[in-house]
């Protein structure tokens, strides 16, 4: 069966998707993939910003909850997931696609990083997930999977991603001792790490379309991925048929990761 007509494998699953800034996010991917295996959604918007990009997606989705959510405010993560328990009474899937630093921090090198850009880089990109897990975990009463998006940097150096090579390494690690704290309550737990893809937050790296390029020289697949891609993997690892994997990183990048 092709992924254009996949099966309702997840019918009545509820699947939280955060990070979603336009069509061409990753979690828009992710949200996609969702509802057409058959999940009901939870979207959030960053800020009023954003709510014009996102707000027609999710209506185009069909999410019955539309909310917003800054990380670095508490009251808005809780007022999501206290939304969900009202409305769901329960959560079976959670996506986490956030990430963050400041521009001049961000377009520096490792040593010109300021610790306070440091600092929010690891809150809003890392910690973020952590404080989201533990807010998800009780309405996870019969498991659950949590997904966190990394990417290459996090294990081997890709110049020009900077600072963000430690914070998504954080991130990795974050996802294994989740998985270890919360695989007696059936929740898994998963770093994914896609190819380069042309987001917003990518944007933000120097020399972005070199990275583009090369990853599409380097696959041995010889093409780069797409949202899709990523949502699909999410997809599957949230059924039955992934219910004894946890904490792994995996690579959704046309195999650039296993070559020199």
């Amino acid at each position: 069966m092709s992924p254009e007509h996949p099966r309702p494998i997840l019918q009545g699953a509820k699947a939280l998707i955060t990070g979603m800034a336009n069509e061409h996010s990753i979690a828009y991917g992710c949200a996609r993939a969702f509802a057409e295996v058959g999940a009901e959604l939870a979207i959030t918007y960053a800020d009023d910003k954003t709510r014009g990009y996102v707000e027609p997606l999710a209506q185009a989705l069909k999410a019955p909850i539309f909310l917003p959510l800054n990380v670095t405010r508490p009251d808005e993560l809780e007022a999501v997931f206290e939304a969900i328990r009202q409305q769901w009474g329960s959560l079976d899937i959670l996506v986490h696609s956030i990430a963050w630093a400041p521009k001049q921090d961000l377009q520096g090198g490792l040593l010109d990083s300021s610790a306070e850009g440091f600092g929010q880089a690891m809150d809003i990109s890392c910690h973020s997930f952590v404080r989201m897990a533990r807010l998800a975990a009780p309405l996870m009463s019969h498991g659950g999977s949590l997904f966190a998006m990394s990417y290459y940097g996090a294990s081997k150096v890709v110049p020009n991603y900077n600072l963000m090579g430690p914070v998504k390494a954080a991130l990795e690690a974050c996802c294994r001792y989740l998985a270890y704290e919360l695989g007696p309550k059936g929740i898994r737990v998963h770093a994914i790490s896609p190819g380069p893809l042309k987001t917003r937050a990518a944007s933000g790296l120097k020399d972005f379309d070199l990275m583009l390029n090369q990853a599409a020289q380097r696959a041995p697949l010889g093409e780069l991925v797409d949202i899709m891609d990523v949502g699909f993997t999410c997809a599957y690892l949230a059924t039955p048929y992934a219910r004894r994997l946890s904490g792994e990183t995996l690579y959704v990048d046309g195999g650039v990761n296993i070559m020199a």
